[in-house]
């Protein structure tokens, strides 16, 4: 089969890593991406996941982290979201492929007859069809950043380099450039940089017939000049680009590194485009906002998967994002809501806001409830999302509306009241993967709610990844005690809940994290903190705990 046409002027880079893995190639390319925007270049994003799974709806929080939803209800990799805060652009399905979805699409063509009787080979096969996903993300954008998952030499991730080299070969050099992010370290015992695993990586991709461009060397501090100097001798990399990608105290401030290094500006001098002048006023101010926050406030994330915290990358983000607007910096403190279930809630205490997030299974769920009701009861500024919601409602249900013993279909499928069950169109569906219902819907605000108040309006747009939803038959009974529905589907799913006689209890299907951005934080998050910092601040000061540091954005 022949490939679809290639973009007539779209340029692509291509952002590898060696040495070790974690390096941060996702915060690397969505820098990039907020560089180039910066100046008046349009981008958009891919990346490839090396991995076998379809996509990572069905792993293991622990394994993949969090699953990143998108508009289009895609279920992609947590880099996605780092893309969509950078540059503030909403991505789709195409921006993230795994090695599950090309050996899937080969396989479908080779049995439809699609490659008329040849013998089936990740040399072209597969390749062309890692190239066709190229093809298909670059629409009109000036960049495309395309990111390969995992580390050089891992052989899952082969066929995608060898489809980059081969790329590079089809719509010539000027169009393709090569980043490769590596690992300088510093030897405290001999007070030097070794350059050794940097040369051994790009050893690893020469041998593959790519040769980088562009060297990001992730280090403590700045590399010196002679350090660079011998990186490029032993790689054929011009000193002049060869960057430092310094640690940093928070992503956010990576763009700006990387902007003094002008990292951006030899990009475009390789794609034989012209710099200009960058626009960062934004985010320059945004980072002096993180640094010099004058007022602190400590919310408690009762959550199932706290041991990773890339399990809730995007909420740990959007928290970060609602403190911007107050000049506070967020603390938190993620609290194992497993840890909860013998009623020892201590952990809360001097705790100015709870959050409980998403989840699945039934680990940790009663200290979800109890965490919602001590929420409740004690008037701490509450905010449910997805999983939160629904535990939320069942801890009301038992304890204000006399429905002992409520849970939900998923946890007890034999308990008299189920207050959520399965959703309708789910019911005789088996498979997991590619079943829930996810991407972004319509939601219609009650007037005068404090949802309403939030968001400024009455008609919103949010992105959703659940399989369970509320039984209606309890509405009337829930709402008589005190806990009102504010939000609806067109097609009449409940979205929100809240309590009208609290200073601030709030709980959402849906998941707001996913479009917050640190120059647009997400309504709800904002004023949960606003409402957070208020309960901080009413207390006498002697009950106000010593800060233990905000938590870094990122």
């Amino acid at each position: 089969m022949s490939l679809p046409p290639l973009p007539a002027e779209t340029r692509f880079l291509f952002v590898t890593g060696g040495v070790i893995s974690s390096l941060g190639k996702g915060i690397a390319s969505a820098s990039i991406g907020r560089l180039l925007k910066s100046q008046g270049y349009s981008v958009t994003f891919l990346k490839f996941d090396p991995y076998l799974n379809v996509d990572p709806g069905t792993m293991s929080p622990y394994q993949h982290g969090e699953v990143f939803v998108t508009h289009d209800g895609a279920e992609t990799d947590l880099d996605v979201g780092h893309y969509e805060r950078f540059t503030g652009n909403a991505f789709s399905a195409l921006s993230n492929v795994t090695s599950g979805q090309i050996y899937e699409t080969v396989i479908e063509r080779e049995r439809q007859g699609g490659y008329l009787g040849a013998t089936v080979q990740v040399i072209p096969h597969v390749t062309d069809e890692i190239k066709r996903r190229l093809i298909a993300v670059a629409g009109d954008a000036d960049v495309v950043i395309v990111e390969i998952g995992g580390t050089v030499g891992d052989i899952e991730g082969q066929p995608f380099l060898e489809a980059a080299r081969q790329f590079r070969l089809d719509v010539g050099p000027s169009r393709v450039c090569f980043l490769h992010l590596t690992l300088v370290p510093m030897i405290a015992t001999a007070g030097e940089y070794k350059t050794k695993p940097t040369q051994h990586s790009v050893r690893e991709l020469r041998a593959i017939g790519i040769q980088p461009d562009v060297l990001l060397c992730r280090a403590k501090e700045g590399l010196p000049a002679e350090v660079k100097a011998k990186i490029g001798l032993h790689t054929s990399v011009a000193s002049d680009a060869v960057f430092t990608a310094v640690d940093a105290r928070s992503v956010y401030e990576v763009p700006l590194n990387l902007a003094a290094e002008g990292v951006d500006s030899r990009i475009l001098d390789h794609f034989q485009l012209p710099s200009r002048e960058r626009d960062l006023t934004d985010w320059k101010d945004l980072v002096r906002r993180l640094r010099t926050g004058s007022r602190d406030v400590r919310i408690a994330v009762v959550g199932k998967y706290v041991e990773l915290e890339d399990s809730y990358k995007s909420l740990s983000e959007a928290l970060v994002h609602g403190g911007v607007p107050h000049d506070a910096r967020v603390e938190i403190r993620w609290v194992e809501a497993e840890s909860l279930q013998d009623g020892d809630l201590s952990q809360l205490d001097d705790c100015d806001g709870i959050l409980v997030p998403g989840g699945f299974g039934s680990r940790g769920t009663e200290g979800m409830a109890q965490a919602a009701g001590r929420a409740r009861i004690e008037r701490v500024p509450f905010f449910g999302i997805c999983y939160g919601f629904q535990w939320a409602v069942v801890e009301f249900a038992r304890s204000e509306c006399g429905l002992d013993g409520a849970s939900t279909q998923e946890l007890n499928p034999d308990a008299e009241h189920q207050v959520f069950q399965l959703l309708r169109n789910l019911e005789g569906v088996e498979p997991m993967g590619g079943t829930m219902r996810v991407g972004a819907v319509t939601c219609i605000l009650r007037e005068g709610s404090l949802a309403a108040r939030t968001y400024g309006r009455t008609r919103i747009s949010e992105r959703h990844r659940h399989r369970y939803e509320f039984e209606r038959g309890y509405t009337e009974l829930v709402e008589s005690r005190g806990m009102k529905f504010s939000g609806f589907t067109e097609d009449g799913f409940y979205e929100i809940a809240e309590i009208p006689d609290h200073p601030w209890f709030l709980a959402v299907q849906f998941h707001p994290e996913f479009q917050s951005n640190p120059l647009r934080p997400h309504p709800l998050f904002s004023d949960f903190i606003g409402a957070a910092l208020e309960k901080r601040e009413r207390r006498p000061r002697s009950a106000l705990p010593a800060s233990a540091g905000a938590v870094s954005a990122g």
